[in-house]
């Protein structure tokens, strides 16, 4: 926390600009004393590169990482002057919303959730609530107040008797709830799908509470293209709204496989943005 205060104080002291030489310094640290990240991002950009990934690659995974992270900064300090964030198909949404019933979007760690956070706030009439478990909960809680002590946190931390009950509320007044699909911390139903040419391991949490809930939900991502460049993007994986519980199995076994394939498409468009620093194949 003192660093990240410390960063925070650089960041909005010295400019955007100056502090993002702070970012070369960070990446580089990690190349060097990081060997588990080093091998996992060779691992992975191998893979989505289609050749070995050398130093370079992964010198500017870490970097990108790193500037997401700080982009944060600003974000929560509703900078918004200083990023140009472009909107595709934000119509998919819109509809949702116009029936008042609030949207799931399912990201995952590829890119930025921050900035759709960014867009709700942009919009006083629109909330955006995050989902996690309780643990990552406190430590972004904890992160963000550091930040920005008086940002407003909107977040749920699973693993309650109230959770669900509390999604469903924000849903019922139309807020944006957005989750994280692509890591599972309890004891959730996993399915093995293909992602980037080999099986892996994929949590089923977040499509079987839009079937509980009887909701449509929908794939979004938010990518990092430049310094202060985002691409944010939204596809509808599956609307459970009338899905009868005979072929829910089925519905939700087609959402999961949509999103990983979307997850394969975006990591190809922006590869440099995939932040899973671990064995994700294990």
């Amino acid at each position: 926390m003192t660093m990240l205060r410390l960063i925070t104080w650089i960041s909005t002291a010295l400019g955007r600009r100056q502090a993002r030489v702070i970012l070369h310094l960070i990446a580089g640290y990690f190349l060097v004393f990081a060997p588990t990240a080093r091998r996992s991002s060779r691992s992975y950009l191998t893979r989505v590169l289609g050749q070995p990934a050398g130093i370079r690659h992964i010198y500017q995974h870490f970097l990108t990482f790193a500037a997401t992270i700080h982009d944060r900064i600003y974000l929560l300090n509703n900078r918004f002057d200083l990023f140009d964030i472009h909107v595709h198909q934000p119509e998919v949404i819109d509809t949702a919303l116009a029936a008042g019933q609030g949207v799931l979007l399912l990201g995952a760690h590829l890119g930025s959730f921050e900035v759709l956070r960014a867009v709700g706030r942009q919009h006083p009439d629109l909330c955006v609530v995050m989902v996690m478990y309780e643990q990552n909960a406190k430590r972004i809680n904890a992160m963000l107040s550091a930040i920005n002590p008086i940002a407003e946190q909107n977040i749920i931390p699973l693993g309650r008797m109230d959770s669900m009950i509390r999604v469903q509320e924000q849903l019922g007044k139309g807020a944006l709830v957005g989750l994280l699909g692509d890591r599972s911390f309890g004891l959730e139903k996993m399915k093995s799908i293909a992602f980037l040419g080999d099986p892996a391991l994929w949590p089923s949490g977040s499509f079987r509470m839009a079937a509980i809930l009887r909701r449509p939900i929908f794939f979004m991502v938010g990518l990092h293209i430049g310094p202060g460049t985002y691409e944010i993007f939204f596809e509808q994986l599956a609307d459970f709204t009338n899905v009868e519980r005979d072929d829910r199995e089925a519905v939700l076994r087609r959402a999961m496989e949509q999103y990983v394939t979307l997850l394969d498409k975006y990591c190809h468009i922006a590869p440099y943005n995939w932040f899973n620093f671990f064995d994700f194949w294990q």
